[in-house]
């Protein structure tokens, strides 16, 4: 037995989408002297807003500024924009994230939600590190360096139990 199906009437009369995307403007009175403008464009946005959750969670153990201790840094401290600190939160909190790779940050530089995750203000602060610092920095560690790093990942992690585990496999 076949059913016959016929086209929903109120399809048929939907509303096209608007392919007009010019801004629309008009004039709103002015408060304590000062110019009060509307804009429909969306500003600066950021689909990332669990970067701030991430970034509590480093905060509270401290992994930027743990593992930063344990990598040389052998630039001119007067030359340096960018802590390896820095580097290493940005970088990890884009991992958390689910942007693997160091190409990301040319976009994820200046989004400000991220601005906002490593302590910079989202519109006036400084943007984040661009990927060629991302991409020194992933291969700066000598063999020793990752061996303590490894060491202090297993110590943070140990002192996230009130009582540390007896053994770590």
């Amino acid at each position: 037995m076949g059913v016959e199906t016929k086209p929903c009437a109120s399809l048929a009369r939907a509303t096209p989408a608007m392919t007009n995307d010019s801004p629309i403007s008009f004039a709103l009175p002015t408060i304590a002297r000062k110019k009060v403008t509307a804009a429909f464009d969306g500003g600066r946005l950021s689909s990332d807003s669990g970067v701030g959750l991430l970034a509590l969670a480093e905060r509270r153990r401290g992994l930027a500024e743990t593992f930063a201790a344990l990598i040389a840094d052998p630039r001119d401290p007067t030359h340096i924009t960018h802590t390896v600190a820095d580097v290493l939160r940005a970088r990890m909190l884009a991992i958390g994230c689910g942007y693997p790779d160091g190409n990301d940050f040319d976009r994820l530089r200046s989004d400000p939600a991220f601005k906002l995750a490593c302590g910079r203000l989202p519109d006036t602060g400084k943007d984040l590190c661009s990927q060629p610092t991302i991409s020194r920095w992933e291969n700066a560690p000598t063999l020793r360096e990752i061996i303590r790093l490894t060491f202090a990942l297993v110590d943070i992690w140990c002192r996230s139990y009130k009582k540390a585990p007896k053994s770590v496999m």
